[in-house]
This record gives structure tokens, sequence and C-alpha cells, in this order.
């Protein structure tokens, strides 16, 4: 990993360490995100809800302090989107386009992969609300919530010099509470790509809408708010 960061670093142009940052670190993320859910069905459950939301919650943590300082590690079109209205991507809207094109290439290897080594069990990991017990407002509500809490820990991380200490865990720990106490509600998807790569490659794509509203609506709330807060 270390002759990884010097290669990016002095050997690449900003764009292209940008997208290969975000394509590497969204796998990653992705990777871990679905492919616990697909292991977990395939040994039966006996895995549970809390090794589906520790084991993206390390993978984000990993990414945030491998790729940080390159790219903001967004892994996720949805911050992406928060962080162009804090102004972060104002001056260079171009990385707009970097960063989606990244974190949509690494989604669809990442469930490539999950397909070849793990399986196909669960729709490949695919994101899938609980309409059994809830309601339709309440599922959209908690993923918009779930959402706009990993983009005010992000932010509090970026603004806050204290913060990026633990930068790392204090967001791999958010998506990890987020999918442990909302993922049988919502899904707790968070993450666009996340949602659509598995829901595409399974042919699942029944609650796909949510996924995409939802997780963008939840970041533009808090980037519109906060950002001339810091």
């Amino acid at each position: 990993m270390q002759k990884l960061q010097l290669i990016l670093k002095d050997k690449l142009d900003k764009n292209t360490k940008i997208f290969f940052v975000e394509l590497i670190g969204t796998f990653i993320v992705i990777v871990f995100a679905t492919g616990s859910i697909v292991l977990d069905a395939k040994l039966n459950g006996v895995l549970g809800l809390p090794f589906i939301a520790i084991a993206p919650a390390i993978a984000v943590a990993i990414g945030v302090y491998l790729f940080g300082r390159i790219s903001m590690a967004h892994f996720n079109p949805a911050v992406t989107v928060g962080f162009l209205i804090t102004h972060h991507l104002q001056r260079e809207k171009k990385l707009f386009l970097t960063y989606l094109g990244a974190e949509l290439i690494g989604a669809f290897l990442a469930s490539i992969f999950i397909f070849s080594v793990i399986g196909n069990e669960m729709n490949l990991g695919a994101n899938a609300p609980n309409y059994i017990d809830f309601p339709i407002y309440v599922i959209v509500g908690i993923e918009i919530l779930a959402s706009a809490l990993v983009m005010l820990v992000i932010l509090i991380v970026v603004y806050t010099k204290v913060a990026k200490r633990f930068g790392g865990i204090a967001i791999g720990a958010i998506f990890g509470l987020d999918i442990f106490l909302f993922g049988l509600i919502s899904g707790a998807s968070m993450n666009p790509a996340r949602s659509l790569a598995p829901a595409v490659m399974s042919g699942y794509y029944v609650d796909l809408w949510l996924y995409l509203t939802a997780p963008f609506i939840g970041t533009s709330i808090v980037g519109l708010v906060l950002r001339n807060k810091f």
C-alpha cells in the first residue's frame, strides 16, 4: 500500500490520482458492504447484522486513511454532490465527472468480483427496504436521515482539525452505525453506486429508485445547511 501511495503521489496528475484512488476506494467499500451480505446469506445467516454493519465500516475507515489526503475519500456519488454544494468542487467542476466515473466503475468492478469470488446470493447484496413492517414514508425518511448523518460527520471531520485525526474511525463508524440501526428498515445504502451496481448485475431493479434519490436528498440537505457554517 505504501508503494501504491508513492506512485500516486509522484507520477500522476491530480485528476488521474483522484480517479484511481476513488475507483480503488469505492471498490474496497462496496466489496465489503455487499460481500458481507452475500457471505452471510451463503452461510445461512450465521454472521448476522453486526458483521454486515462492521465490514463496510472497516472498509470506509481504511479508505479514508489511505486516500483521504488525495481525493477526500468520497467513494459515493451522494457525498460528491454534497461536496459540490459546499464548494469543494466549485473551482474545478470537471472533477465531478472524474469522481462520478471512478465511483461507478469501482462499484461495478466490486459486484463482478463478488459474483466471481463469493456468489450471487441476495441479489449480490442489493439493498431492499422492509415494506412489511414500515410504511414507505418512514423508509424514505430513514434513508434520507442515514445519508444526512454520513454527510454531517464527513463535514465535521473535514472542517475540524481535531476530528481529522480520527476521521477514518468517525466516518467508518457512522456508516456501520447507520447500517446496524437502519439496515432492517430502509436497507441503509447511503450510496447510489453501492445500490446501482448489484441491482444491475443481478437484475433486481424493484427498489432502485429509492437508493438513486434518497441519498442525494440527504447529503444535499446537509451540504446546503452547512456550506457556510464552518
